[in-house]
């Protein structure tokens, strides 16, 4: 009951309209810009450059910059190696099947090595979603602009965002000391946990985007990467209650955000309309994710769908059952593998309270 309760309650605000607020402006200016520009083949890269906004989130302005900074850097790295993936796929010309399980494995390591950069420099959101949904995203488009545009947006639209998250430091009274925080390494424990954690979202990404391929391949569905990343989902949290929960509110909130979506495509919104849904989905998402993860979920879904749209149009119809279908294969998966040492530890204890008796 605690399980499903946990599905329907809201934490108490905590300034998040200040952090909804900086993230939504963070995407909304670069990706109208593109929009006016004609751009529009260039909007992924300023969609993931604008979760750089995301980290931070109550930080003092001086931690928030540094935490920014490495988190915009290290995303940085993940767009340009994803974009060189698209393009070595071009070169070697790798068959469908070929390029499909190659960005599997290569999703794989981002997912694992990405968690472990995550940990060690303590930053929140904690693990390797964001890492995964953008490199999977980026590496899967074919015939990209050239690399210094894509970099260039990538690098103005961070850069934008580290602005945002300093912006406040205009009014005097929002204004927080400057003060540089030494650095904390990382107890024994922690960096042990955070290598378990790693082998985690190895484990739980690459069997996921194993699963999805077969899937599609089965079912005629795309977009594998969407279960490596729903299958991350469960990996965060302190209790396993609280990581199962996440998996099973991550499926209802993706039911009902499709729900959503399907009524904004119905409207057929024009580039620039598009660019208002995007960021009222940033908004919203900003607002809950910290709260309820489940309502989160419901601005997550259009927001993440709506961004593909925008560079990589297809049938509404394909892409809101591939959603549905990944991410429970996905969530599935991720959800198994927070029970999996749990029922390994039990499964080894009723072996050794066996093993006298078959000794006597």
């Amino acid at each position: 009951m605690k399980l499903f309760a946990e599905m329907f309650t809201i934490a108490p605000a905590n300034k998040d309209h200040q952090v909804a607020l900086r993230c939504a402006v963070g995407v909304f200016v670069p990706l109208i810009t593109l929009v006016l520009l004609g751009r529009l083949d260039l909007a992924i890269f300023a969609s993931f450059g604008a979760f750089t906004g995301i980290y931070g989130r109550n930080e003092p302005h001086a931690r928030r910059l540094t935490l920014q900074v490495r988190a915009g850097g290290l995303m940085l790295l993940v767009m340009l190696l994803a974009a060189l993936t698209a393009r070595v796929d071009g070169l070697l010309g790798l068959s469908g099947g070929g390029a499909t399980w190659l960005l599997v494995a290569a999703t794989t390591v981002v997912a694992g090595g990405c968690s472990l950069v995550v940990a060690m420099w303590r930053l929140r959101p904690s693990g390797s979603l964001f890492h995964i949904f953008a490199f999977a995203a980026i590496a899967s488009i074919p015939n990209q602009p050239p690399l210094w545009q894509c970099m260039l947006v990538a690098v103005l639209t961070v850069a934008f965002s580290l602005l945002i998250g300093q912006s406040s430091r205009v009014a005097r009274s929002r204004r927080t000391p400057w003060v540089k925080a030494k650095p904390v390494s990382l107890t024994p424990a922690e960096k042990r946990a955070a290598w378990q954690e790693s082998a985690g979202y190895l484990v739980a990404a690459g069997l996921a985007g194993t699963l999805g391929t077969l899937a599609g391949e089965w079912l005629g569905i795309g977009h594998n990467y969407w279960a490596m990343v729903a299958a991350v989902v469960p990996l965060v949290g302190h209790t396993t209650r609280h990581r199962v929960s996440r998996g099973l509110q991550r499926i209802a909130g993706t039911v009902v955000g499709l729900v959503l979506l399907a009524g904004i495509l119905l409207l057929q919104p024009t580039p620039w309309q598009t660019v208002l849904v995007i960021a009222a989905c940033q908004f919203g998402a900003e607002m809950f994710i910290a709260r309820q993860y489940m309502l989160a979920q419901v601005f997550v879904t259009p927001l993440a769908l709506i961004s593909t749209l925008l560079v990589a149009p297809v049938p509404p119809g394909i892409l809101l059952r591939d959603r549905i279908v990944e991410t429970v294969i996905g969530a599935a998966v991720g959800i198994a593998v927070v029970l999996a040492p749990g029922a390994w530890r039990r499964l080894r204890g009723r072996r050794g309270m066996a093993a006298p008796g078959r000794l006597t």
